[in-house]
C-alpha cells in the first residue's frame, strides 16, 4: 500500500511539473511552406487545412491542461539551413523539435490565449517580420564602425535616433500619431518599423516600448547606409482633419519634406514601391523643422 501511495505521489508531482513547463508550437502558416515540408516523409501531413485543424486541437489540449503555450512560425527554408549547419537529418521529428526550440529561444513567438488559428496566424506573421527587422537592423549597427561608440557600435546612432523621435513627437504636439520609418537596404527589401504614440496636451506620452525600441533601432540603422530613407506620420486630433507630415533620412539625419514630397512618400508603399491611392479627408503638410539641439539636419 505504501509503495502504491509513493507511485501516486510521483505521478502527481510529474503532472504538476508538466503543467508548469511551457511549450512552444511552431506552425506552417501558408500553403507554400506546407508544400515545402511535404518532401520529408516523416512530416506525415498532406492537407494544409487539416493540418491547421490538428494544430488548433493541440493548442486547445495544451491550454486545457494548463500548459503555458507560445506559438511560432515554422520556416522550411530556415529549418533546412539550420539542419545543414548543425549536421542534422531534416527528415526527422527530433530535428524539427530542436529547430523549434531554437526558434523559441530567439523570440518572435506569440502567446496562445485560446484564439482560433485563423486569428493567430496574422499576428505570427507580424511578429516574425518584427523579429527579422530587428535582427537585420542590429546587424547593420554592429558593423557600422562608429569610432565614438567604443564597445557598443550602435550606441551613438541609437542615441541620435532617440533624440530625433523625441523631437518629432514634441514638434507634433497633442494627438494620436502613427509613425512609419522606412530605410532601404542593400538586399532590396527596406527595413520598416511602425510606432503608435499618444501625446496629451500636458506633454504626457504613451507608446508601446517594444515598438519604440524597434522604431529607434531602424532609425539608427539609417546611419549605416547611403540610401535615403524616410519617416511619415499621420496625426489624429478629435474634431480636426487628419494630417500627414514627413521627414527624409540620410546617414541618420532628418530633414523636413515639403508638402508635395510628403504626399509622394505617403502615397507610396514602402515595401513594394507601388503607388497607393490618396485617402480622402487627409491633409498633407510639410514636415516641421526640428530643434537643432536635437537633430541638426546636417548630412554627414
Amino acid at each position: 500500500m505504501a509503495r502504491t501511495d509513493d507511485i501516486r505521489k510521483r505521478q502527481s508531482a510529474r503532472r504538476r511539473l508538466r503543467r508548469e513547463t511551457p511549450s512552444t508550437v511552431a506552425v506552417l502558416a501558408d500553403e507554400r511552406d506546407f508544400a515545402a515540408m511535404r518532401r520529408y516523409p516523416s512530416f506525415g501531413f498532406d492537407d494544409h487545412p487539416a493540418y491547421l485543424r490538428h494544430v488548433e486541437g493541440l493548442l486547445r489540449a495544451l491550454a486545457a491542461r494548463g500548459t503555458p503555450t507560445s506559438v511560432a512560425l515554422f520556416d522550411p527554408g530556415e529549418f533546412a539551413d539550420y539542419c545543414d549547419r548543425a549536421g542534422l537529418d531534416p527528415d526527422s521529428p527530433a530535428s524539427r523539435t530542436r529547430y523549434i526550440a531554437e526558434v523559441a529561444a530567439a523570440g518572435g513567438t506569440v502567446a496562445y490565449e485560446g484564439q482560433p488559428v485563423a486569428r493567430l496566424l496574422p499576428r505570427l506573421v507580424d511578429e516574425a517580420c518584427r523579429q527579422a527587422t530587428w535582427e537585420y537592423a542590429t546587424r547593420l549597427l554592429a558593423r557600422s564602425g562608429c569610432p565614438a561608440c567604443g564597445d557598443d557600435p550602435g550606441r551613438e546612432p541609437f542615441a541620435r535616433a532617440l533624440r530625433a523621435l523625441r523631437a518629432i513627437l514634441e514638434a507634433l504636439g497633442g494627438g494620436t500619431h502613427h509613425l512609419v520609418c522606412s530605410v532601404p537596404t542593400e538586399s532590396g527589401a527596406p527595413l520598416v518599423a511602425v510606432l503608435g504614440a499618444h501625446c496629451d496636451d500636458t506633454g504626457g506620452l504613451r507608446l508601446d516600448e517594444p515598438s519604440a525600441l524597434l522604431f529607434c533601432t531602424v532609425l539608427a540603422a539609417s546611419a549605416t547606409t547611403e540610401h535615403p530613407g524616410g519617416i511619415v506620420v499621420r496625426s489624429h486630433r478629435p474634431g480636426r482633419q487628419d494630417t500627414v507630415r514627413g521627414w527624409s533620412l540620410r546617414r541618420g539625419r532628418t530633414r523636413p519634406l515639403d508638402e508635395a514630397q510628403v504626399f509622394a512618400a505617403y502615397c507610396t508603399d514602402p515595401v513594394t514601391g507601388e503607388p497607393v491611392p490618396p485617402e480622402p479627408g487627409v491633409a498633407y503638410e510639410a514636415g516641421i523643422a526640428l530643434d537643432p539641439g536635437e537633430d541638426d539636419g546636417k548630412e554627414t
